[in-house]
């Protein structure tokens, strides 16, 4: 037998080996560990690569070790199907040709007006003062949540203080109130304060969210160590420069996810700024977006061309920090 025809036999058994969840090095009938290194050691690099090649071609194992199999890969088409559906709708509406085509069937069959459609909702909603309104209203909830919840997501869950137990679960009950039941008072306070119409009612309410707190919270108790806070305490390192040179540096991966997700939330937040503002409608995109509808008769053409120009910024944001995201989910969802 040849030595490259017995490096096959070795991967074949690997691959057998896999699929059934056995991931022992010993593959051959002698007992001899066919794994990639002693593939090069005894056969060669070629050999080795060749065999690496044929072994990631056969393998298509899941974290599970097992083979995904059609029905697999038909939920996550159907998904991806239902998740891209709505947005393909939009772009095939503001790029029909006439308001006439918005309806039914046709709707679904892209036209060649978008750009067209998208110039003018542009100059319809004043875009540039509604987008710069919108990035500034995001990058600051963003930053000052992010800074807040850290703060005391550090306190929670490595200080020790009386009533620290109480206040996290306090804390925590409070995402239990719906939004609903606090506009009024939010509103009250931001009309007698000299807020409404600012974007300084849109941004005050949310410096701070329950939800970061407990994230933070959760995160830097795991992520953490006692003996590195110790640590510091002994060089000399105040509360703050503690928390400044090892707490912070040390969630950064779940603060990155509670920035991106505060920033996504903020940017299409509707209810309240729609409330707050007035007559100031075109500070943020969603609320002037929502101003291209008439009150008699709705061009949907103009509509949607406002919700792409909401939504393509966001997706910019998912393809440039997306992979920050994933990174920042799974670091908050595996423990030690």
């Amino acid at each position: 037998m040849s030595k490259l025809s017995k490096a096959t036999k070795a991967t074949s058994g690997v691959s057998d080996n896999a699929r059934h969840g056995n991931n022992t090095g010993n593959n051959g009938n002698d007992g001899t560990d066919y794994g990639v290194p002693a593939l090069e050691q005894a056969y060669g690099k070629g050999v080795a690569r060749a065999a690496a090649r044929a072994r990631a071609k056969k393998l298509g194992l899941t974290s599970e070790g097992r083979q995904p199999g059609w029905p697999s890969y038909l939920i996550l088409v159907v998904t991806i199907l239902i998740f891209v559906f709505p947005l393909y709708y939009a772009v095939s509406i503001a790029s029909q040709n006439s308001p006439s085509n918005q309806y039914g069937v046709r709707a679904l069959i892209p036209g060649s007006a978008l750009l067209t459609n998208i110039g003018r909702a542009v100059d319809a909603i004043d875009f540039w003062q509604a987008l710069g309104g919108t990035f500034l209203v995001s990058t600051v909830v963003s930053i000052s949540t992010v800074l807040f919840s850290t703060l005391a997501g550090y306190s929670f869950a490595k200080l020790h203080f009386r009533g620290r137990n109480f206040l996290l679960t306090f804390v925590v009950a409070t995402m239990t109130v719906p939004q609903q039941l606090s506009v009024v008072p939010l509103y009250i306070m931001a009309n007698k304060a000299g807020l409404y119409g600012s974007l300084w009612a849109v941004i005050i309410p949310g410096l701070v969210s329950a939800f970061g707190v407990f994230w933070m919270t959760q995160y830097i108790s795991d992520a953490l160590p006692y003996e590195l806070i110790e640590a510091a305490r002994v060089d000399g390192c105040s509360m703050i420069r503690t928390f400044w040179s090892v707490a912070l540096p040390a969630a950064r991966p779940a603060a990155s996810m509670l920035f991106l997700f505060t920033f996504i939330g903020q940017w299409t937040n509707y209810f309240w700024p729609m409330l707050v503002l007035g007559s100031n409608k075109n500070s943020m995109l969603t609320v002037a977006a929502a101003a291209l509808k008439g009150a008699y008769f709705t061009d949907y053409t103009m509509v949607m061309s406002g919700v792409i120009l909401t939504t393509f910024p966001l997706i910019l944001l998912f393809f440039f920090a997306g992979r920050q995201l994933v990174s920042g989910i799974m670091a908050g969802a595996v423990k030690g």
